[in-house]
C-alpha cells in the first residue's frame, strides 16, 4: 500500500473532493484525519473508509481558525505524526455572475479564503514535518484560463495565489525534506453540487475542452493525491500534477 503508516489530515474531508481523497488515503494504508465544520458528511466519509478497511478519526474544526488548526494538528502530531495535509474546504466562490456586475465581498471571498486557510493549514503542518524531517502538503486549485461563457468570480484568482504560496512553501520546506505540491484538474463536474442551474452545461463544456474528450472523476483525484502523496512520488515537489485530461497545457 502506497501510504502504510502514514498520518494523513484532509480537511473539508466531508465534502465531493475531500471525501474521494479521504477514501483514497484510507484504501492505501494511511490513518485518515477527517476534518471540517460539519459532523454528519464527515461520519459519513468516515464510516466508508472504515469499511474499506481503514482507519479514519473525525474532528470539528474551523480551517480559517488559527487556534483550532494548531490544535488539530498538535493532536494528530501526538497520534503518531503528521505526514500528510491536504486543504479541500471550500472557499465560497459565486459563480454565473460576470465580473462587471458582481459585488466585491463576492469576488473577494474565495481568494481571502483560500489563501488565509491554505496558509493556516500548510503552517500548522509545516511546523510539525520540520521536526520530523518530512512530510507532504498538497495544494488543490492550480493556474489557467476560466473555461469561456462561464463566469467563475474570484475563483480563478484564489487559485493563482495559491500557486504562488505552494512555490515559496516548497522553497522554504524543501531543505526540511517536506514536497508541497499542487493537483490541477480544470474541473471535476461530480463535485458541483446538485441543484446548481447550468451544471448539465458546464459538465459538458468541461468535458469539450479537453483533449480527451473527458473530465477527471472524483476517482482520478483520490488516487492521484494518494501517489504525489506516497514515496513513490519522493522526488517531486515545487510541482503540479496535472489531471485535466488535456484543457490545461502548460
Amino acid at each position: 500500500m502506497l501510504l502504510e503508516d502514514k498520518n494523513a489530515v484532509v480537511y473539508g474531508g466531508g465534502g465531493s473532493i475531500g471525501g474521494a481523497v479521504a477514501r483514497a488515503f484510507g484504501r492505501e494504508g494511511a490513518r485518515v484525519f477527517l476534518a471540517g465544520r460539519t459532523q454528519a458528511p464527515l461520519d459519513a466519509v468516515a464510516a466508508d473508509v472504515r469499511a474499506d478497511g481503514g482507519r479514519a478519526d473525525v474532528a470539528l474544526v474551523d480551517a480559517l481558525d488559527a487556534r483550532s488548526v494548531d490544535e488539530h494538528a498538535d493532536a494528530v502530531a501526538a497520534a503518531g505524526g503528521l505526514d500528510i495535509s491536504f486543504n479541500l474546504i471550500s472557499h465560497g466562490d459565486v459563480q454565473g455572475t460576470p465580473m462587471a456586475e458582481m459585488d466585491v465581498e463576492d469576488y473577494l471571498r474565495p481568494v481571502t479564503t483560500a489563501v488565509r486557510t491554505t496558509f493556516l493549514t500548510a503552517r500548522a503542518a509545516a511546523r510539525h514535518m520540520i521536526r520530523r524531517g518530512g512530510g507532504v502538503l498538497l495544494i488543490f486549485g492550480g493556474e489557467g484560463d476560466p473555461p469561456r461563457g462561464h463566469y467563475l468570480g474570484g475563483l480563478q484568482a484564489a487559485f493563482h495565489a495559491l500557486e504562488h504560496m505552494r512555490r515559496q512553501l516548497a522553497t522554504e520546506l524543501g531543505p526540511h525534506g517536506v514536497r508541497v505540491i499542487t493537483l490541477r484538474t480544470g474541473g471535476v463536474p461530480e463535485s458541483i453540487r446538485e441543484g446548481f442551474a447550468g451544471r448539465d452545461a458546464l459538465s459538458a463544456q468541461l468535458a469539450e475542452a479537453t483533449l480527451l474528450g473527458r473530465t477527471a472523476t472524483l476517482a482520478d483525484v483520490g488516487r492521484a493525491a494518494a501517489f504525489a502523496a506516497s514515496d513513490h512520488a519522493r522526488t517531486m515537489t515545487g510541482a503540479t500534477v496535472n489531471l485535466s485530461c488535456g484543457t490545461l497545457l502548460d
